[in-house]
């Protein structure tokens, strides 16, 4: 359930984020924040990162529902006590959804922070692209460390210093 309220959470921050930049701000305007690094900028997007793939919403729908539905089933069976996977799939569940719902109300992501990276314009993207980011660097943060463990596992078995 914990992970679902995780998944809840980006969902509101995302929209709320969103709908304020559509309301507040004219598409292309931009707020500097931190100057040289971040801004906050309106910006819309018809594809997935990077502008790729544009105006390929069925695309997009199809996809994004097996993701939702990949989520789900592996928050259900496999974040059983593996909090960091669980946080992991309940940030990617979020931001699926989210930018899920841009496509199917909006037909178009928005997307607003806009960072310079060492002089390198970062694509603009949005909480709920960050909310996959983050969770996907999270996901493999855990299959790292499970990989560990079983190859620990493997050693102390193959050792003879595992006893049942």
């Amino acid at each position: 359930m914990f992970y679902y309220i995780i998944a809840l959470f980006v969902i509101a921050l995302d929209q709320l984020t969103k709908f304020l930049i559509v309301k507040k701000m004219e598409l292309g305007e931009s707020i500097e924040v931190i100057e040289n690094f971040l801004y906050i900028t309106s910006h819309r997007n018809r594809g997935a990162a990077w502008g790729i793939l544009q105006g390929q919403m069925w695309f997009f729908y199809i996809i994004t529902v097996i993701v939702i539905i990949g989520i789900v089933y592996y928050i259900q069976k496999a974040a059983k006590g593996k909090m960091l996977l669980g946080i992991s799939l309940g940030l990617m569940l979020g931001g699926a959804i989210g930018n899920f719902i841009d496509r199917v109300l909006r037909k178009e992501v928005v997307d607003f922070v806009n960072t310079y990276i060492f002089s390198y314009d970062f694509p603009v993207f949005n909480i709920a692209d960050s909310a996959l980011v983050v969770g996907v660097a999270m996901l493999m943060i855990q299959m790292l460390l499970e990989e560990r463990a079983l190859k620990k596992e493997k050693s102390h078995g193959e050792n003879g210093t595992h006893h049942s």
